[in-house]
């Protein structure tokens, strides 16, 4: 399988949880699969929106994104409870994680969710995001991360992916960016200007067709620059 090979080279795997893509079978073996290798594994929940792989802005309520989210969680928990493996980690997907990094009533509902399943799951987010605020005031351990294959605003966000060049594939670029934000914690954005970008994590996303490439490169470059690869959430 093609996620299988993919968890041959991360340290985190983020798993969908049925709303954008996912089932009860493609869980459990996705879950079992990241434990067998010693993957960290994170719940990805979405807007209710499998058509549109859960990339379009459905302009739900807090309380729907609460709802939607929390029930996501709880799906992915029990997956890996029968599997006897550990959900560490909460990262919302598309259309729904670009909400909530700016608009906080959605950052505060994602971190409702995560404390009603379980407040030791670190959320996983966006730097300088809404999502950080409002994961700090809850109490809810954060982890931010910063994404390798995606083009950045000079506003720290990320460029919308109807634009061109929002999706990078250039495995030479991509890497570069990596090595970047590992040792400099900076990264350009798409008008040419540095960002500062503090990051525990680095996302390459699984449906880009060039991401195992970037994936093995990029490893190669961090073990040859002596950079460890460890997950960022117990």
């Amino acid at each position: 399988m093609e996620d299988e090979a993919l968890l041959d080279l991360v340290s985190s795997a983020n798993v969908a949880c049925g709303f954008h893509a996912g089932d009860a079978t493609t869980m459990r073996d996705t879950v079992r699969a990241a434990k067998l290798r010693g993957v960290t594994i994170g719940a990805h929940p979405s807007y209710p929106d499998i058509p549109g792989f859960g990339r379009r802005e459905l302009g739900l309520a807090p309380g729907e994104i609460e709802r939607h989210v929390e029930y996501q969680i709880r799906a992915l928990r029990d997956v890996c409870g029968a599997e006897r493996a550990r959900l560490s980690y909460v990262k919302p997907h598309g259309a729904l994680y670009n909400r909530a990094a700016r608009d906080p009533e959605t950052a505060r509902a994602v971190v409702a969710a995560i404390r009603k399943v379980a407040p030791s799951l670190t959320l996983l987010g966006l730097a300088g995001s809404e999502m950080v605020r409002a994961a700090t005031s809850a109490g809810i351990p954060f982890a931010s991360e910063a994404f390798v294959d995606r083009a950045y605003k000079p506003s720290g966000t990320l460029v919308p992916r109807d634009e061109e060049g929002a999706v990078i594939h250039d495995v030479k670029s991509a890497v570069q960016r990596a090595v970047m934000l590992v040792k400099g914690q900076t990264i350009t954005a798409d008008d040419g200007s540095e960002l500062h970008i503090s990051a525990q994590s680095l996302c390459v996303h699984g449906d880009n067709p060039d991401a195992a490439s970037i994936l093995r490169a990029l490893n190669a470059r961090l073990k040859e620059s002596r950079v460890s690869i460890a997950p960022f959430a117990a």
